[in-house]
């Protein structure tokens, strides 16, 4: 049951992001242009901040799409290692070819 919670939290998390992107890049361009007023860039380091945290990128984590897992993590395949061991030996990773030795 966790796991399922913490991968719909990582798409809850993902929505947020791309629903504040441009107004969080925005504010973050009034307030590295020095042309403008301190205090217009102040009003706009305020409103940054009383956008919602999880509507930052960096609170975006790589997550196993199947397992939730945030540890070993395949970016091109989006699962972890244990997961892409399961694929493999069921065979429905493709081009994956489970070897011993």
């Amino acid at each position: 049951m966790a796991k399922k919670a913490m991968i719909e939290r990582e798409k809850k998390r993902q929505k947020m992001v791309e629903k504040y992107a441009a107004k969080r890049a925005a504010l973050k361009e009034i307030i590295n242009d020095e042309s403008k007023p301190m205090e217009e860039r102040f009003r706009a380091t305020l409103k940054l901040a009383d956008l919602p945290r999880n509507s930052s990128a960096t609170r975006l984590h790589n997550r196993c799409q199947l397992t939730g897992r945030p540890h070993a993590y395949y970016r091109k395949l989006k699962v972890s290692r244990i997961a892409l061991r399961e694929l493999g030996q069921n065979g429905q990773a493709p081009g994956l070819v489970k070897s011993s030795w």
